[in-house]
């Protein structure tokens, strides 16, 4: 019999007290605990990237960490994407509209993982090659695009977010 713990979680800017068992997912917290359904499951094993969140401004795999591991920590889910980094009210993320525009997705089950491991590497490379994003998204599995429109996409959006930050210079 395990015994609950109380932990405290910030997500997409809001916070959250809960109590959960000890060995509950953080995968599972996020999509049974604050209904956050965008983080998606496949493999439970760390390999398919498809439970990929911000934990602190990070990507990590929500299959492979505790909801406790959690505690006191900022985390950010895809539903938190197009607040980030003050992209407007109501509108996407150059990322999404990039994926959205450029065919990146399909069936969609991959696309938030996808979304935010690419996230953090837009922001740390802005002008990455076409090699360089194959490597950013060579930890994500997709099942039906054969990554070529995926690759488009970051690099549409890489156009995109760098044409936009040059505006705003001016």
């Amino acid at each position: 019999m395990s015994e609950d713990h109380q932990i405290i979680v910030t997500v997409n800017g809001q916070k959250y007290q809960r109590h959960v068992e000890p060995r509950l997912l953080l995968s599972d917290f996020l999509r049974h605990h604050l209904s956050l359904t965008g983080t998606h499951v496949g493999c439970e094993q760390g390999v398919c990237g498809s439970c990929t969140i911000l934990l602190e401004g990070e990507p990590v795999r929500s299959c492979l960490l505790f909801a406790v591991q959690a505690d006191g920590r900022n985390l950010t889910t895809v539903e938190g994407l197009s607040d980030h980094n003050g992209t407007e009210a109501g509108r996407m993320h150059p990322l999404q509209e990039a994926f959205w525009e450029a065919h990146g997705l399909q069936c969609g089950f991959c696309t938030p993982g996808f979304l935010m491991s690419l996230l953090p590497f837009l922001e740390e490379n802005p002008s990455p090659s076409e090699q360089e994003v194959r490597e950013a998204i060579s930890g994500n599995l997709c099942r039906c695009t054969g990554y070529q429109h995926i690759v488009d996409a970051v690099m549409l959006a890489a156009g995109n977010m760098i044409a936009k930050d040059g505006s705003e210079e001016s």
